[in-house]
C-alpha cells in the first residue's frame, strides 16, 4: 500500500508515542469535510475530528476563506499579544457567544495553544487572585482518596482530586453517585485542618470525554456552582472538549443553567488551528502569567472567528443536539443485540459507546480495538476513549448531515457485529492495554 513508506519511516524516526498512528494507519493527503482521503486513494469519514478540534469539518469554505484573507493581506502571523483587527475580531465574535451572566462581566485572557496551557492559565489565575494554592479538580481515574482517608488526595502541586459523578457500570452512579461527589467536595472545601487555607478553586468538566464520554448531572453541576458561591470560591469549568456547540449547547454549562467564574477554551475555538483562552469573570484580576510565546497567532483567530461565527449564526449546536439525540437512540439498539456493547453515553455530538466482555460485562479494552480496526476497513475512523481504551468515542463535525450520520451508524453497526460473531478476544490486563497497531484497510474505497 501507498502508506507502507511512510508508516515505516515514522516507525523508525518517531517515539513510540505516536497512539493515533499505531490504531490509525492512514496518511491522509486531502480531505473536505467529514471525509479524508488517504495516500492510497481510500475514502474515510473521520468521526475524530482531530480529537475535536475540527468543529466545521476538514477544510470547510469559510475556515479557508479566513485564513487566505489574513495571508493574503500582508499582515504579520505572530505578534505575541499585541493589539490586531483579527484579534479584535475574535473577541468580539467570542464574547457575542458567552453565557449573558459571564459575557457582561468577561475579560478574555490569551495562553500558549494547548488545552493544558489554558488549564494552567486558569489554575495560575485563581491562585493570584485568592492567594491560595490549593485547587480541588474531579477525576474519573479511582485516585480520588489517598490511603489517609483525607478528602481528596493532594499532588505535588496543591491539586486535590475528587471523585466525579457518574453512572457507569460498577462504579457509583446515578443520584447515589452524584450525592457522594457533593459530600466529598463540600468537605474538600470546608477542610479546616491546621495551617490549611481555604481552596483556591474547583475546577470541572460538564463531560469527561478522555475519561470515556461521560456527562455530569445537570442538578450536580448546579450543586457545585451554590456550594463554591456560598464559599467565595472561583468556579472553573473546563470546556476543552465540549466548547462551541459539541454537546447541543453553545458551551455545555448552558445545558445546567450555570455560570462559571472561568471558562478554559481550546481545541474547537481555533478553527483546526492551535489556540487556547482562559475567559475569567472582572473581579478575578489581570495577573501576567501562562501567557505563552504563541499566543498572538493570526491565522488561529482568524479561523475562530470564522468558526464561531458560523456555529452562531447556523445554529448548529441545536443541530447537533438533534442530530446527537437520534443517533444515541439507534446505537442504544446495537446495545439490546449485541451483548458486547454496554452502555452508550453521550451528550450532542460527543457519544461514547462502551465495550464490554460480554460474559462478566466489564470494560473490554480487546474489543473495542477490533470495533476500532473493523471500522478502519469500512472506510469509517473512531477514537478511543477511557481510562481502558474501552470506549468508542464518536466525534463528527457539526456539520454532518442526516444521510452521513446514516452511512457513519451503518459501518459502525456492521463493525459490532463482525467482531460479535468473531472468537472473543484475549483478555488482557487493563494496565496493558495500550492500542495495538491496527492492520492495513483491505482493497476498495466505501463511499
Amino acid at each position: 500500500m501507498a502508506e507502507t513508506g511512510y508508516a515505516k519511516r515514522q516507525g523508525a524516526r518517531e517515539s513510540a508515542a505516536r497512539t493515533y498512528a499505531r490504531a490509525l494507519p492512514v496518511v491522509p493527503v486531502r480531505a473536505r469535510g467529514l471525509t479524508i482521503e488517504g495516500a492510497d486513494g481510500r475514502r474515510y469519514l473521520d468521526c475524530g475530528s482531530g480529537a475535536g478540534t475540527l468543529a466545521l469539518g476538514h477544510n470547510h469554505p469559510v475556515v479557508l476563506e479566513a485564513i487566505r484573507k489574513v495571508l493574503d493581506s500582508g499582515a504579520p502571523l505572530q505578534v505575541m499579544n499585541l493589539t490586531t483587527p483579527v484579534e479584535d475580531a475574535f473577541v468580539t465574535e467570542l464574547l457575542h457567544t458567552l453565557p449573558p451572566g459571564l459575557a457582561d462581566h468577561a475579560r478574555v485572557r490569551f495562553c500558549g495553544p494547548g488545552g493544558t496551557d489554558a488549564v494552567s492559565a486558569a489554575v495560575a489565575l485563581v491562585r493570584a487572585a485568592t492567594g491560595r494554592t490549593r485547587v480541588l479538580a474531579f477525576t474519573d481515574d479511582g485516585t480520588a482518596t489517598g490511603d489517609s482517608g483525607t478528602p481528596g488526595d493532594a499532588d505535588g502541586a496543591g491539586l486535590v482530586r475528587l471523585p466525579y459523578p457518574e453512572d457507569h457500570r460498577s462504579r457509583a452512579g446515578g443520584e447515589r453517585g452524584a450525592e457522594l461527589a457533593v459530600r466529598r467536595a463540600e468537605s474538600a472545601l470546608d477542610d479546616r485542618r491546621p495551617e490549611q487555607a481555604p481552596p483556591a478553586g474547583l475546577m470541572l468538566r460538564p463531560v469527561h470525554g478522555g475519561d470515556g464520554v461521560i456527562p455530569a448531572p445537570d442538578a450536580w453541576m448546579r450543586c457545585m456552582r451554590r456550594i463554591t458561591a456560598e464559599r467565595a470560591v472561583p468556579l472553573i469549568a473546563d470546556e476543552t472538549e465540549t466548547g462551541v456547540g459539541r454537546t447541543g449547547a453553545f458551551w455545555a454549562v448552558e445545558h445546567s443553567g450555570i455560570t462559571p467564574d472561568v471558562l478554559v477554551l481550546s481545541k474547537a475555538i481555533g478553527g483546526s488551528l492551535p489556540l487556547a483562552t482562559v475567559v475569567h469573570h472582572e473581579d478575578l484580576g489581570a495577573g501576567d502569567f501562562g501567557a505563552g510565546a504563541f499566543r498572538g497567532n493570526q491565522l488561529a483567530l482568524a479561523a475562530g472567528t470564522a468558526t464561531l461565527a458560523y456555529v452562531r449564526v447556523h445554529r448548529l449546536a441545536e443541530h447537533a443536539r438533534a442530530l446527537g439525540a437520534r443517533m444515541m437512540a439507534r446505537l442504544r439498539g446495537l446495545a439490546e443485540e449485541f451483548p458486547c456493547v454496554g452502555e452508550v453515553r453521550g451528550r450532542g455530538l460527543m457519544i461514547g459507546i462502551d465495550l464490554v466482555d460480554a460474559e462478566h460485562g466489564t470494560a473490554c479494552p480487546e474489543t473495542a480495538a477490533a470495533v476500532q480496526r473493523e471500522c478502519l476497513r469500512r472506510g469509517l475512523i473512531v477514537d478511543r476513549a477511557g481510562p481502558s481504551a474501552s470506549v468508542v468515542r464518536l466525534l463528527p463535525p457539526l456539520t454532518i448531515t442526516e444521510e452521513q450520520a446514516t452511512a457513519v451508524l451503518d459501518r459502525l453497526a456492521d463493525a459490532v457485529g463482525a467482531v460479535a460473531v468473531a472468537p472473543a478476544p484475549r483478555i488482557r490486563h487493563a494496565s496493558s492495554s495500550r492500542t495495538p497497531h491496527a492492520p492495513a484497510p483491505g482493497p476498495g474505497a466505501p463511499r
